[in-house]
């Protein structure tokens, strides 16, 4: 259990990190008028990816812990209802496949800011 624990805290950073440069690239994008390319592509597919990951953790956790004496605080609840919303934020990114690429580019960015801001509203609830 606390293994879970653990890797689903430490989680967060490389989450932080991966959706900052994903961020600052597509930003870089949109402004000079890129194309989608691969990369792209594959930076949305490693944001929700290591996104999924974490809500699997996360729910685990969750159900292992309160199932075994936790418990299930009205913290906790909420902290996983926000991150729950924030995973399926993270995951629009990949569903913009219809629209030009600088829009793709604009909402990606908004989307993944959006889904960092519930994220620390998300650890904030704990």
């Amino acid at each position: 259990m606390e293994l879970i624990h653990t890797l689903h805290s430490a989680l967060r950073w490389p989450i932080v990190v991966l959706a900052a440069l994903t961020i600052f690239k597509f930003a870089v994008n949109w402004a000079t008028r890129s194309s989608f390319k691969g990369m792209d592509r594959g930076l949305v597919s490693a944001l929700s990816g290591i996104v999924d990951l974490q809500v699997l953790l996360g729910l685990v956790y969750f159900f292992w812990s309160g199932f075994s004496g936790d418990g299930f605080p009205g913290s906790r609840i909420l902290h996983m209802v926000v991150m729950i919303v924030a995973a399926a934020l993270a995951h629009v990114p990949a569903r913009l496949k219809a629209l030009g690429d600088r829009q793709r580019f604009g909402y990606s960015v908004v989307c993944i800011l959006g889904a960092l801001a519930l994220i620390f509203a998300g650890i904030a609830a704990l």
